[in-house]
């Protein structure tokens, strides 16, 4: 089944010449089922690649998906057209009556500033306490992971010496999860990161479950509530050259940033990217859109709560 998106959202046109297959709103219209409904918070820098990023990974499920995006009323970003913001994306106070089967909220530019110096802390935290009664499954990541952690358990986080920064292997801790069927003992993710949060944090917490880790990068994947919630240390959606363009972005200029590790071939960074993670990038999201969203979602979508 397609993904069903805004009309002339630009992702369309670059995901078509990948041969994925996306239906916008007017085509739409025609089909008698139900979409799910995913609503995409976006705080990321250069939103139309993370649109593009998180609707190539959706779109590897069969289930017809309707994808809304989310912004904030008290932050205007700075690298976005106002008209694209204006045309595709809505405030979060147009929605907040509104119910969702699944929500991503993105990573932040913010990392670095304590919680409460973020300009839209008192919004996004309005949001996340909404998720809890008006979305099925809620996956939070990089910064918002952190963010969402610390709102809802109080989950410190720490500075740390330089930059996590490259493709790292992660190991599954309860393979036996929907979330990770398929998945083999061992999978790549991309971080990138000045921030953690630590394990012996999360295991004070009962309510939590840490379900993937690295001996390198930490923790790596949280659950809680059933996998109502799913919080996310890395960029499972980057793109094979996303990494390259942060450190050719920042060599030179940041002390803290060194040449990603495991990204490039033979650690050259004139040799392309070594794509390690996406198979499991696209098994993880029709996992949770399958076994957490559709199979957890009433099909009067009021009902969710």
């Amino acid at each position: 089944m397609p993904l069903r998106l805004p009309d002339r959202l630009p992702a369309i046109d670059i995901l078509k010449n990948e041969n994925i297959f996306v239906m916008d709103d007017t085509r739409a219209h025609a089909q008698d089922i139900r979409p799910l409904r995913i609503v995409i918070l976006n705080l990321m820098p250069l939103k139309i690649t993370t649109e593009t990023d998180l609707i190539r990974l959706l779109s590897n499920t069969p289930l017809q998906l309707e994808v809304s995006f989310m912004k904030l009323k008290s932050h205007t970003p700075k690298n976005t057209p106002i008209e694209h913001m204006m045309q595709f994306y809505r405030d979060f106070n147009a929605m907040k009556d509104e119910k969702f089967d699944g929500m991503i909220i993105t990573g932040a530019p913010v990392e670095t500033l304590d919680y409460k110096e973020v300009s839209y802390w008192d919004e996004i935290t309005s949001i996340f306490n909404w998720a809890k009664t008006h979305v099925t499954s809620t996956l939070y990541i990089c910064w918002a992971a952190q963010a969402g952690l610390y709102y809802h358990y109080g989950i410190p986080k720490y500075r740390l010496p330089k930059k996590m920064f490259g493709i790292f292997p992660q190991q599954t801790l309860n393979p036996q999860l929907p979330i990770f069927r398929g998945f083999d003992d061992v999978f790549m993710m991309p971080h990138s990161r000045h921030t953690e949060i630590r394990r012996e944090d999360i295991l004070k917490h009962k309510e939590l479950q840490m379900i993937a880790e690295s001996e390198e990068s930490g923790v790596c994947i949280v659950m809680a509530r059933n996998g109502r919630e799913f919080f996310i240390t890395g960029h499972m959606e980057y793109a094979p050259n996303t990494l390259d363009k942060e450190y050719r972005r920042d060599v030179g200029i940041r002390d803290d940033v060194e040449l990603p590790r495991n990204y490039f071939k033979d650690d050259n960074p004139d040799q392309k990217p070594l794509v390690t993670w996406r198979a499991h990038a696209n098994l993880f999201y029709n996992n949770w859109v399958n076994y957490y969203v559709y199979q957890e979602t009433p099909y009067d979508i009021s009902k969710i709560g």
